[in-house]
């Protein structure tokens, strides 16, 4: 039975208009006609897949019911746990493929490639397997347990620059100087029809009942590769692409009809985390990809935990991104008994990350919000303020002391009846006489500010504030501070590390008016991703 017949109209490709990227959702499919090149194409790549070699180092991973998921959400979730391959993530499918294919002579000199983390991991394995040298680069910021998991499989490492883009344009000047194989982590068809065979087990192993397939997109290469072999065989099958909404790169490039380049991409997701999609990987996802969700940060971590309630296994934040995208799928379109199958794509997560993830998780999944709220400074306003609460579960209460007539309280509050609950207890508040704000959206209070509630010197007049984000590695914070120089007085600081590539910094700088040109500058000069947030209320009412 076609999957929400009638109400998902399929769209020209020419008629996409740019203004719906104003929404979480976009439909990219057209009305299917094949032409001879296409009909073309796609056969000759349904035999790419079903000739693909990757069992001599994958595992035909289960297809698991989340029964505790699927309850709570109406609709039949299967985790396609591909965080149980060797390497914890699907990568080593196309990348033992692509090596597979070629000749001892092609391979005299070795491999390489570039990738932070799971690709490395996989051409590394790939390479053992055949008996030939595999080159890998990282970039410096790669977290000491991915380069410690490469070099454990045989694979030389050479960490070089402060992101992707840098290891990937030292290892093609590499690839020329030592004459080796470049092994691309998904711009290539090869690697494209080994990541194609999930699709292939996806449907052997539930057939027909299935009625969306949900794929994390990074470059393209796991969705493309599914979605040919999953809608050659079972057009009706709807594929769902999910990317954070801070890296959306095959939505963007989809939407103008060609590969865009991202100009900052998210840091959170660093398996998906790719400022441009592959040509053949975005051509295949316009011929067989019906949509692309967003999901955000705290919508990833809630997804985390409801993988591991369901299996007891803890992924990667790009591991989590098909179950959030499943999730917010059925809520917007109020789905129910649909099977919906998502990829859980791997497992690489640094331990020291896992504060960070659970932080999140309450909110994304509204069990948790954040409330700013101003209440008089006067016996027993605490308790009114408590009461009008009720008996909820208080996750954290900060106080600052403001002035003789009022306080500003941050707090914390469980929430069993998500967004409806939450717009009825602000309400409650407000009518109690207690003006509120709603955090929990506010990346800066979320990141920084539930940390650090405090006030500020009467002696700062001409204060600033700046949220900052620079590659994590050992002397990044001096480093920061150096680039940031010595013309102005930081008034206030605050640094948290969250175990991932990049470190983030609120800083307020004390700078007189007449240096307002001059610092502003300066900062585009630093090159450093930065926001200015001095006007957000969370900064207003607890740090100002």
């Amino acid at each position: 039975m076609p999957f929400l017949q009638g109400q998902f109209p399929h769209y020209e490709r020419v008629a996409i208009d740019p203004s719906i990227l104003t929404t979480s959702t976009t439909n990219f499919a057209d009305d299917r006609a094949v032409c001879d090149n296409r009909q073309m194409d796609a056969i000759n790549y349904l035999d790419l897949i079903r000739d693909a070699n990757v069992y001599d180092v994958a595992i035909e991973s289960p297809l698991e019911v989340a029964n505790t998921l699927s309850a709570r959400i109406g609709n039949k979730v299967l985790l396609k746990r591909e965080d149980l391959q060797p390497i914890f993530s699907f990568k080593l499918r196309g990348a033992y493929n692509k090596i597979a294919s070629l000749t001892d002579a092609e391979l005299a000199n070795g491999v390489i490639c570039s990738s932070a983390g799971n690709h490395a991991q996989g051409v590394a394995l790939a390479a053992r397997k055949r008996g030939v040298h595999a080159l890998v680069v990282m970039p410096i910021t790669t977290p000491s347990i991915k380069v410690d998991a490469v070099r454990d499989l045989g694979g030389e490492v050479i960490l070089e620059g402060d992101a992707y883009d840098d290891a990937y344009e030292h290892a093609r000047l590499l690839e020329v100087e030592r004459q080796l194989v470049f092994i691309h982590p998904f711009d290539d068809p090869a690697v494209i029809a080994g990541q194609g065979t999930i699709g292939t087990e996806i449907l052997k192993q539930a057939g027909s009942e299935i009625d969306a397939v949900f794929v994390p997109i990074g470059g393209g290469g796991l969705i493309a590769g599914i979605a040919a072999c999953i809608k050659l065989q079972h057009p009706d099958i709807r594929i769902i692409g999910v990317e954070p909404d801070d890296s959306a790169a095959m939505r963007d490039s989809l939407a103008a009809g060609e590969p865009v380049s991202l100009d900052h991409v998210g840091i959170f997701a660093d398996g998906v985390a790719v400022r441009r999609v592959g040509d053949e990987t975005f051509r295949l996802c316009r011929e067989f990809v019906d949509e692309i969700i967003t999901v955000d940060t705290d919508q990833c971590c809630a997804a985390i935990r409801d993988i591991f309630e369901d299996t007891r296994s803890i992924v990667e934040p790009a591991g989590g991104l098909a179950v959030a995208g499943a999730k917010k799928y059925v809520n917007e379109h109020n789905l129910s008994g649909r099977t919906l199958v998502t990829i859980s794509c791997g497992a690489n997560v640094n331990f020291d990350r896992l504060r960070h993830i659970a932080e999140r998780a309450a909110v994304g999944d509204q069990t948790e919000m954040l409330i700013a709220a101003e209440i008089p400074e006067e016996p027993g306003s605490f308790r009114r303020f408590c009461e009008a609460l009720g008996r909820r579960g208080i996750t954290e209460f900060n106080y600052r002391y403001a002035d003789n007539k009022n306080a500003h309280i941050f707090v914390g509050v469980q929430l069993s009846g998500g967004r409806e609950e939450a717009d009825a207890l602000l309400s409650k508040l407000s009518t109690a006489g207690f003006p509120v704000v709603d955090l929990s959206n506010n990346e800066m209070a979320k990141l920084h500010v539930r940390h650090m509630v405090g006030g500020r010197s009467a002696e700062v007049q001409r204060e600033r504030l700046f949220r900052f984000e620079f590659p994590e590695r050992p002397g990044a914070l001096l480093d920061f501070l150096n680039a940031i120089g010595t013309d102005w007085n930081i008034s206030l600081f605050h640094y948290r590390n969250h175990g991932s590539d990049h470190g983030r910094v609120l800083a307020g700088i004390d700078v007189p008016e007449t240096d307002a040109g001059k610092l502003e500058a300066h900062l585009a000069e630093l090159g450093y991703s930065h926001w200015e947030e001095s006007n957000n209320p969370a900064y207003t009412m607890f740090l100002s």
